[in-house]
Order: C-alpha cells, then structure tokens, then sequence
C-alpha cells in the first residue's frame, strides 16, 4: 500500500510524496544514518540573502521532483539528505532571510525525503520548529514534516497531511490524532481543509489506479 501527500508550492510545484506505509525500511533500500546537525545551528543569524544556497537548493528540488516523475537522476535521495546536512552545519536551517521562501520550500522538500535517516529526519524537524517559531519558515511545511515522521514511527499524525491510496480511495496512513479538532489545526498551518485535500487525492488515486 502506498501512501501519498501532494503540497501546493511556489510556482505551482507540486510535491508528490510516495513510499509503502512510510517507514524507510518499506522502501525497499537499507537504512542509513549519519551524524544529525547540530541544534546549535537554527539559532545562527545569517549574515544575508545567499543567492548561491538558494540556487543550489531549487536545482536539488528540481532533481527531487524529476525523480518522482520518472526521470533518472544522477543522485540518490541520500545524497540529497546528506547534502542538505552539510548545508544546515554551516547555516542553519535555510531561512527565509537567507534563501528565500521557495529556498525554504527546497530544503523542507528535501528533509520530507529523507526518509531512510530517520535521526536527521527528526533533528530536521526540530530545526524547523525553531524556524517556524521566528516566522523564518512555513509554519505549513512543518505541518507536513511533523506528520511525516510521526508516521515513519508509526504514530498517529497531526494534521492528517500523510495519506494513501486505499483499495476504496485516500485514507490517512495512520490515525489522525484528535479528529475533531484537526480542521482547526490545518487552518492554524495555513493548510487546506483535509475535505477538500481528501478530493484532491481522490482524483490522484484514481489516477494511480488506473
């Protein structure tokens, strides 16, 4: 079974999630680990607009999606992650002030991936957290990463952003945590509410299926 979660992004990228159950060992590949960030790191003020970093960032995003689309890349989701480690040791987490949002919506993507290191998928969330608290990060792309890695662990999520395509239509990958106040939680990210995100991945299921 697979579950999927697609996200509206600056110039209408759209991020198409994939994996079985989400747990990086569903994925068919061995988990790998390295040394996670340093927490240090989110608390450094950049110094200013690094338009290198942000560059750099959108061509991994570009890569990332060309992926999942079905195009061969020459690097692994692993190089990314690991790429993107680097990055956060010498920077921080990449802020608004220091790549923009669409930079920001990069390095969140990639962190989304990184799925087979699931210590840096945390230490990536915690950084985000952070940011998100000095309004230096989307406060939607933490709703997405903190669903993300509830689900790796198999618990249950947050904001109900992590589905899959079920043999009936979308279902969430794991049980939505206080159901009843989870339309408000969405509002509060900024996210859509989960009907209307539910008919969206209806209609990429369907596809899916056919």
């Amino acid at each position: 079974m697979r579950f999927r979660s697609a996200v509206a992004l600056p110039l209408a990228v759209t991020l198409t999630l994939s994996a079985c159950g989400g747990s990086p060992e569903s994925a068919g590949e061995p988990t790998r680990s390295a040394p996670p960030a340093t927490r240090s790191a989110v608390v450094r003020s950049p110094v200013g607009y690094d338009q290198a970093l942000h560059d750099e960032l959108i061509a991994m995003l570009q890569r990332d999606q060309g992926e999942r689309q079905g195009t061969p890349q020459t690097e692994s989701d692993q190089a990314r992650t690991a790429r993107l480690k680097e990055i956060i040791r010498t920077h921080g987490w990449p802020t608004f002030a220091l790549v923009g949002a669409d930079g920001g919506d990069a390095a969140w993507a990639i962190a989304q991936h990184s799925d087979l290191d699931s210590a840096f998928q945390q230490e990536a969330l915690d950084l985000l957290r952070a940011a998100v608290a000095s309004r230096q990060a989307s406060p939607g792309n933490l709703a997405y990463l903190e669903d993300r890695v509830a689900v790796g662990r198999g618990e249950p999520q947050v904001y109900g952003t992590q589905i899959r395509c079920g043999p009936n239509g979308p279902v969430p990958s794991t049980p939505i945590r206080d159901e009843s106040g989870v339309e408000r939680r969405r509002a509060d990210a900024g996210l859509p509410t989960l009907a209307s995100y539910l008919t969206e991945m209806t209609a990429i299921c369907a596809q899916d299926a056919n």
